[in-house]
């Protein structure tokens, strides 16, 4: 019987072990996890949950400015030493958790201080990275092809330390999975808006 016991119990944990390997594998391509915290919540004056975005932020092909929304949190979590965002959404044919999503907006190294982002960020805060198409740095408005709606989401992520390991300025080669990367280890908390377009 203690033969049977000792072949049997690595069996069952290399099993389990074999069991995980999907699901690790496809949590490597989804966003970092949203983390909600009591009153750590991101808002905007001119965004609702699961609302369309309003005709003055749509892209300027679509009559709009083209310009970042104004974001607004009240609360940090305690041990949050530094902020970043992404804006991401999922092209048709791709799943959340499998496939890494388009980025829109890759900001990073903002002060914990901070507690809104002005509509356009006119000061620039915070340190950007690639556009959807990583031909420069900065915000890509949504501009979903004609009779299609898409959905977009922000995530403001509250963070343990800086994000060392990406650079201290603009810079157009950081992208959706170096920012990802970057973070890991390091989320304290996160809220996460989203709307159509």
């Amino acid at each position: 019987m203690p033969v049977i016991r000792l072949i049997a119990l690595p069996m069952m944990i290399f099993l389990a072990g074999c069991s995980q390997v999907g699901p690790a594998e496809a949590a490597d391509n989804a966003p970092p996890a949203n983390i909600p915290i009591a009153g750590f919540t991101l808002t905007s004056p001119e965004l609702t949950e699961g609302g369309v975005l309003p005709a003055a932020l749509k892209c300027t092909r679509d009559g709009g400015e083209g310009i970042t929304p104004p974001l607004k949190w009240g609360y940090i979590p305690p041990g949050t030493k530094s902020l970043a965002l992404m804006m991401y959404h999922y092209p048709r044919g791709t799943s959340e958790g499998i496939d890494a999503p388009s980025q829109y907006w890759l900001l990073w190294n903002f002060p914990p201080e901070t507690r809104s982002l002005p509509r356009g960020n006119p000061e620039s805060i915070g340190d950007e990275g690639a556009d959807k198409d990583e031909k420069r740095t900065g915000y890509t408005p949504p501009c979903s092809p004609p009779g299609s709606q898409h959905e977009y989401t922000i995530t403001l992520y509250a963070l343990n330390a800086s994000l060392d390991t990406l650079p201290a300025r603009d810079d157009p080669d950081v992208d959706w999975s170096a920012m990802k990367t970057a973070m890991k280890g390091k989320i304290v908390g996160s809220s996460s808006i989203s709307f159509l377009n």
